[in-house]
C-alpha cells in the first residue's frame, strides 16, 4: 500500500486525506496544533462558543461529495439547513437591506430601498452566473498548470468564452456599469473581501462570487462552522486516516538527487512516504520545510491578501434587528481599501462584520445573551504596531456599532478574546497572517497562484488556500480534489 503524508489538517488537508484514503493510500496527517481544522476552529469563553475562523457556509455539495466518495451517509456525521436571510446590510445613511435567499424577495427589497430597478439586479446576477458557468468546470476544478487541462474539450469551450468573464476591468468599474446607486456598487464590491482582495484593483471576474451565495444559498451547519471540521475529521478516522497532533514537521525529506520526496522529518525522526502533501501556507512550506532547495521567489514574493482583526464578544443582550450575518458598511469604501492595501493600516471607519451563531444555535450563548464574532478587514502583518492599532480600532468599532444600533455596546461586553494578524500567523502558519495566500489584485491572479504540485520535486504536492484555486472553504475543498486527482494520475 502506498503511503501518503499530509502536513497540516486544515480543511484542504482533511479533504485531501479523505480522497487519498478512498483511493487506497495509507494516509497520515501531522498537525502542529492539538486539534484539526486550521483556521476552521472554535473558541469557548465564559459560557460562549464562537467559530474562530470562517463563518459563511456555501456550496455544501463539496462537503457531501466527500461522504459520497467514502460511501458514508452524510446525515450520520453532519447536517445543515439553508438560511432565509443571507445577510443584513447597514449603511451610514440609515438604509438597511436584507439579502433574502429568495431571489424575487431580494430584488424587491433592493428596488424598494434603493434607486435601482429589478432589471439591473437580474442583469448583474445573470452575469455572475455566466462567469461561474465558464470558470467552474475548468479553472476551479482542474489544475491550471497541466497541459492536459488545456487539451480537454471543455477547456476550449471555456477559452472561447474568456472575454465574458470580464477580467480586463476592475470589479468596482464593472459594478459601476451595472448600478447607478452607490449603495449597490458597494454591496457587490464587498465580495472581493471573500478572498482578501481590493475591489478597486481586483478583476471583475470575482463577480462570480455573488452567484455562489445568491444562487446556491448560504447555509448554517448544526453546531456551527466547526462541525464541518469535526465531521470531516471523524469521516477521515472512520476510513483509516491516522492523525498525529502536537507534531510539527520540521523538514520534507528528499532523495540524494533532491528531485524526489522520500518522506518527512519530525525532529530527527524520518517518516517514510511515497507522497507528501503540504497543507501549510506555501511560503513557510518552502522557507522552513525545504530550506536547501531553490525557491520560486517570484511566486513567494507576490502581494499577500488582507488579514483580519476579530473580537469575540460575549454580549449581555439579544438584538432583534440582527441576524446570523450582518454588515455595517464604511461611509467611504475606497478609502478603507486604500488604508488596508496601500497604507497598511486600519481606517478609522472600517466596515464591520458581525456573525452571531446563537441566532440559530441557542446553546452558543447563555440565556438572554449573544456571541458576537466581530471582524474587520485589516492589512497583513508588515511590522505595524498592532497593540496601538487594535486599541484604536476597538474604540472605533464600538462607537460605530453603538451609534447605528442606538445602544452602548461597551457596557454589554461581558467576555472578550482577540485574534489579530500576528496570532493568525502563529496559530495557522499563514504567512504574514494573510487569510487567503496571495491577493487577487491583478488581472491574471488566478494563473499566478502556486500549482498543486512541485515542478522540480517528484511526488511533492500542495493543497489549501495559498495555492490553486484559492482561499475560502469551497476553494480549499476543491484544492483537495485537484491534488488527489493529480496524485492518482502520477
Amino acid at each position: 500500500m502506498q503511503k501518503a503524508v499530509i502536513i497540516g489538517s486544515g480543511i484542504g488537508g482533511l479533504a485531501t486525506a479523505i480522497r487519498l484514503a478512498v483511493k487506497g493510500y495509507e494516509v497520515t496527517v501531522f498537525e502542529a496544533n492539538d486539534h484539526p481544522g486550521g483556521k476552521l476552529s472554535e473558541i469557548n469563553l465564559d459560557g460562549f462558543r464562537f467559530d474562530a475562523g470562517p463563518s459563511l457556509f456555501t456550496m455544501p455539495q463539496y462537503i457531501e461529495e466527500l461522504f459520497s466518495l467514502a460511501k458514508k451517509d452524510t446525515a450520520t456525521y453532519f447536517s445543515y439547513h439553508q438560511l432565509k436571510k443571507n445577510c443584513i446590510y447597514f449603511y451610514e445613511d440609515g438604509t438597511t437591506i436584507t439579502a433574502w435567499a429568495d431571489e424575487d424577495k431580494f430584488i424587491a427589497e433592493i428596488t424598494q430601498k434603493t434607486t435601482e430597478n429589478s432589471s439591473s439586479i437580474r442583469r448583474f446576477l445573470a452575469k455572475s452566473k455566466t462567469i461561474y458557468t465558464i470558470t467552474n468546470p475548468v479553472f476551479l476544478e482542474k489544475s491550471l498548470h497541466k497541459i492536459s487541462t488545456y487539451l480537454h474539450p471543455n477547456t476550449w469551450l471555456s477559452m472561447f468564452r474568456l472575454p465574458q468573464i470580464d477580467s480586463m476591468r476592475s470589479m468596482n468599474r464593472a459594478n459601476e456599469s451595472f448600478f447607478s446607486d452607490a449603495r449597490m456598487v458597494q454591496f457587490f464590491n464587498r465580495y472581493a473581501t471573500y478572498n482578501g482582495s481590493n475591489p478597486y484593483k481586483a478583476p471583475a471576474t470575482l463577480n462570480v462570487i455573488p452567484h455562489l451565495e445568491h444562487h446556491f444559498g448560504a447555509f448554517f451547519p448544526k453546531g456551527g462552522m466547526y462541525s464541518i471540521t469535526k465531521a470531516l475529521y471523524q469521516l477521515a478516522l472512520d476510513i483509516g486516516v491516522s492523525f498525529q497532533f502536537n507534531t510539527k514537521v520540521t523538514e520534507i525529506a528528499l532523495d540524494e538527487t533532491c528531485k524526489k520526496v522520500t518522506g518527512v522529518y519530525i525532529g530527527t525522526t524520518k517518516i517514510l512516504a511515497d507522497v507528501v502533501v503540504s497543507n501549510m501556507d506555501i511560503v513557510p512550506t518552502y522557507r522552513k520545510l525545504l530550506p536547501t532547495q531553490k525557491h520560486p521567489e517570484k511566486l513567494l514574493n507576490q502581494e499577500r491578501s488582507s488579514s483580519a482583526l476579530i473580537f469575540y464578544w460575549g454580549i449581555q443582550k439579544e438584538f432583534k434587528q440582527l441576524d446570523v450575518h450582518n454588515i455595517f458598511f464604511s461611509a467611504n469604501y475606497k478609502t478603507e481599501f486604500e488604508h488596508i492595501f496601500d497604507k497598511k493600516d486600519i481606517y478609522n471607519d472600517p466596515t464591520v462584520y458581525i456573525n452571531i451563531t446563537a441566532k440559530e444555535c441557542k446553546t452558543d450563548a447563555p440565556n438572554g445573551c449573544e456571541n458576537w464574532f466581530v471582524m474587520i478587514n485589516v492589512p497583513n502583518n508588515s511590522g505595524q504596531n498592532w497593540d496601538d492599532l487594535i486599541k484604536i480600532a476597538r474604540n472605533n468599532i464600538i462607537e460605530k456599532l453603538s451609534r447605528l444600533l442606538k445602544e452602548d455596546i461597551s457596557s454589554l461586553i461581558i467576555a472578550e478574546q482577540i485574534l489579530d494578524p500576528r496570532s493568525i500567523e502563529t496559530n495557522t502558519s499563514s504567512y504574514l497572517g494573510a487569510l487567503y495566500g496571495n491577493s487577487s489584485n491583478n488581472t491574471f491572479a488566478a494563473f499566478f497562484r502556486h500549482a498543486n504540485f512541485s515542478a522540480t520535486i517528484k511526488n511533492l504536492y500542495f493543497c489549501g488556500g495559498s495555492v490553486h484555486p484559492g482561499g475560502g472553504i469551497p476553494l480549499a475543498l476543491l484544492s483537495g480534489k485537484i491534488t488527489a486527482d493529480l496524485i492518482k494520475k502520477r
